[in-house]
C-alpha cells in the first residue's frame, strides 16, 4: 500500500501545496544564485520564482491570521501581572536601594534631603510603594485589565489584517524628539535637563 493512501484529503492538499511552494522557493534562489554568477535566468526558473511570489502574497494575510489567533490563545492561559509582581518581590532589597540611590541624585530634592529623618522617610515611603504596586498586581483585577487589553489589541490587530486596514497607510512618522526641558536619565544614574 502506497504511503499517500494513509493521508487524508486535506493532508493530501497540504503536502502538495507545500511542494509546490517549496519547489517555487527553491527556483526563486537558484534563479537569484545564476542570475549572481552572471547568467541568464531560465525562463522556468523565472517563472517559478514568479509564482512563489505570487503564492507568499496569496498566503501572507492567512498565516498571519493564524499566527495571530495562537498568540491570542497563548495570551489568553498566561498570568503576566502575577509575574511582574514575582520578579519584584524576588528583587524587592535591590529596587529598594536603587528606588534611594535615584531620589538621593535628583537635583530636586538638595533642600530636602537634609532635614532630619529623610533617609527614614525614603526608605518608608519606597517600601510602602513597592508593597502596593505588587498588591496591585497580585489582585485578579489588574490581571483581567492586562488581560482584556492584550485580547482587546490583538482583536483589533487581528481585524485590521483581515480587512487590509493597513495596506493603505503610510509608513510611522519617527518618535517625538525630546524636548530640551526634559529631564534626561542618564548611565551613570543621574538625571539632568539637556
Amino acid at each position: 500500500m502506497p504511503w499517500h493512501d494513509n493521508l487524508s484529503t486535506p493532508g493530501l492538499l497540504l503536502l502538495i501545496v507545500t511542494v509546490l511552494i517549496g519547489g517555487s522557493l527553491l527556483a526563486a534562489v537558484i534563479g537569484a544564485v545564476l542570475v549572481r554568477l552572471g547568467m541568464r535566468r531560465p525562463w522556468v526558473v523565472h517563472q517559478a520564482s514568479l509564482l512563489a511570489v505570487r503564492l507568499l502574497e496569496l498566503l501572507k494575510r492567512p498565516l498571519t491570521i493564524i499566527v495571530l489567533d495562537e498568540v491570542s490563545a497563548v495570551i489568553r492561559t498566561g498570568h503576566y501581572t502575577k509575574n511582574i509582581s514575582d520578579a519584584l518581590l524576588e528583587n524587592h532589597d535591590e529596587l529598594k536601594t536603587m528606588v534611594a540611590e535615584k531620589v538621593r541624585a535628583d537635583p530636586n530634592v538638595r533642600l530636602v534631603s537634609r532635614l532630619p529623618g529623610y533617609d527614614t522617610a525614603v526608605s518608608e515611603i519606597s517600601e510602602t510603594v513597592l508593597r502596593v504596586i505588587v498588591e496591585m498586581l497580585s489582585d485578579p483585577r489588574t490581571d483581567e485589565l492586562v488581560s482584556d487589553l492584550l485580547r482587546n489589541n490583538l482583536e483589533q490587530i487581528r481585524q485590521a489584517v483581515r480587512n487590509r486596514d493597513h495596506e493603505d497607510r503610510a509608513s510611522m512618522r519617527p518618535a517625538d524628539p525630546v524636548p530640551p526641558s526634559a529631564p534626561v536619565a542618564h548611565a551613570d544614574g543621574g538625571t539632568r535637563a539637556t
